[in-house]
């Protein structure tokens, strides 16, 4: 599946075309000043075929487009915020291990300026402990030779940096009671692991928001969601879908919209961040 480069080539187009439309600069116009076919510039600009940074240069230096968006947009083909955001393409070092598409959703997670997640079943990745990280992912992915389970550990917490980058991803995360009360490898694991939360909750650009067992059905028990959202790139959030072997991404305005009303209306039956964090430490102490 190759929905994550997908969602980043027409991201990137986008924004190619919003520049160029800015310029007063049609398609052809663009064509011309940099010795194409027009057929090239609205491949690109769809998302139909990838650019090379060469390229992309050659169109924003039509463009007059200044230095700080040249780089912006560069980061965005190269699936990095740059050198200074301490977020770089690190899951490169481990293409023999991880499938593509949870190298995509690294990619997508290092790139995002915010992330919203429902989570029905487990911690959010961002937020384990390694204890609890390991305990997890034993017992997800079947016969993991101790190797490669420590190589899969080292990558969800090598993830959680996006929380200590400058400035750090925003996180909002909608967990249902489920997450708390499931028991995973063991009381002290689990214990440590809901001393975490509390930790996490009180960071300023973490929101927890607890969705209690009181709250009864709601629109979250098709399965958990994450929306990512992109300071570089406007009205181009990206949906990603988990399932057993693969992800989803999901980039149509109509879908978007529809998933973020979707957090939205749990926000309004889940407890305040307040009463979260309020609920967490009770739960980590009875544990």
């Amino acid at each position: 599946m190759q929905h994550g480069p997908v969602v980043r080539r027409r991201k990137l187009g986008a924004e190619l075309r919003a520049l160029r439309t800015s310029a007063g600069i049609t398609s052809g116009e663009a064509a011309r000043l940099v010795g194409w076919h027009q057929s090239k510039v609205s491949r690109i600009e769809t998302g139909t075929s990838g650019a090379k940074p060469a390229d992309v240069r050659l169109l924003l230096d039509a463009y007059g487009v200044d230095d700080a968006q040249l780089r912006e947009l560069l980061e965005v083909l190269a699936g990095t915020d740059g050198p200074g955001g301490g977020r770089n393409h690190w899951w490169h070092a481990y293409r023999g291990v991880l499938p593509p598409t949870y190298r995509d959703f690294i990619s997508l997670e290092s790139q995002a300026s915010a992330m919203r997640t429902l989570e029905t079943t487990v911690v959010p990745g961002l937020l384990q402990t390694p204890e609890y990280a390991r305990a997890v992912t034993h017992a997800a992915v079947d016969g993991l030779s101790e190797e490669r389970l420590d190589t899969l550990v080292e990558v969800r917490l090598a993830r959680q940096d996006v929380l200590r980058a400058e400035p750090p991803l925003e996180l909002s995360a909608v967990l249902d009671e489920a997450v708390l009360r499931r028991e995973v490898g063991g009381p002290g694991i689990m214990a440590r692991q809901l001393e975490r939360l509390v930790e996490a909750a009180r960071l300023p650009h973490v929101a927890l928001r607890v969705l209690p067992f009181a709250a009864g059905a709601h629109i979250g028990v098709t399965g958990p969601f994450v929306i990512f959202s992109f300071s570089s790139t406007s009205d181009l959030d990206v949906v990603v879908l988990d399932h057993l072997t693969s992800s989803l991404h999901l980039e149509r305005k109509e879908d978007v919209e529809a998933y973020t009303e979707a957090f939205n209306a749990l926000l309004v039956h889940a407890l305040s961040p307040e009463d979260s964090l309020d609920f967490i430490a009770a739960t980590a102490a009875g544990a």
